[in-house]
């Protein structure tokens, strides 16, 4: 059986498959290097408004998260967060962002990992991401450190990743597009049956 077979997440398989990745040497190595491009990318950002920035970071979050899967996501994320706080320190360190990353890293992973890639799911798992996570969750933890209104985050986010979706799934569609023949023949994602990314 080759090593890329679709999986459902609502099915025991799946989530044995993705605790295996903790044993998948391949899966480990891609983890560690997902932690080290992201904390780069994510030190070059360009600031939008308080605690709001611009980052391609996610972009390797979620080539990584699409081949390490959920589980090692969560510990991944975990790792991402604490060693980008230790070598780029903001103000202070916040532990709802801990799990904003967790979470981030994790969704990644249940969108994007054994599965077959279209654009509705690229679209979809960032589409969850900004506006749960980024948004939702963001301004949530924006309140808490910096004392004011819960919308006054909520709203400057909104419209920030309102803007940035659609430059952001096209950009990752655009970069998996070129990487999918590789993935595909290294058995991460399925063989594409077509020359370019199904909508549906």
């Amino acid at each position: 059986m080759p090593y890329y077979s679709a999986l459902s997440i609502f099915t025991p398989e799946y989530w044995r498959t993705a605790s295996s990745e903790f044993h998948n040497v391949r899966s480990l190595i891609f983890a560690g290097l997902t932690i080290a491009m992201g904390i780069v990318l994510g030190a070059m950002y360009i600031p939008v408004s308080i605690n709001l920035r611009i980052s391609v970071a996610f972009i390797v979050l979620m080539f990584g998260s699409m081949i390490f899967g959920p589980a090692v996501g969560l510990a991944a994320g975990l790792a991402y967060d604490l060693v980008g706080f230790l070598l780029f320190p903001a103000n202070v360190f916040f532990p709802g962002y801990t799990l904003s990353t967790m979470l981030e890293f994790f969704l990644y992973g249940i969108f994007l990992y054994r599965c077959r890639i279209t654009v509705l799911r690229v679209f979809f798992a960032k589409l969850t991401v900004d506006f749960g996570i980024h948004v939702g969750l963001g301004a949530l933890w924006s309140k808490i450190l910096f004392h004011k209104a819960y919308y006054y985050f909520f709203l400057k986010s909104l419209v920030k990743n309102i803007v940035m979706l659609p430059i952001e799934v096209v950009l990752f569609l655009v970069l998996l597009q070129i990487f999918l023949p590789v993935l595909a023949h290294q058995g991460i994602t399925s063989k594409p049956k077509s020359k370019f990314i199904p909508l549906f």
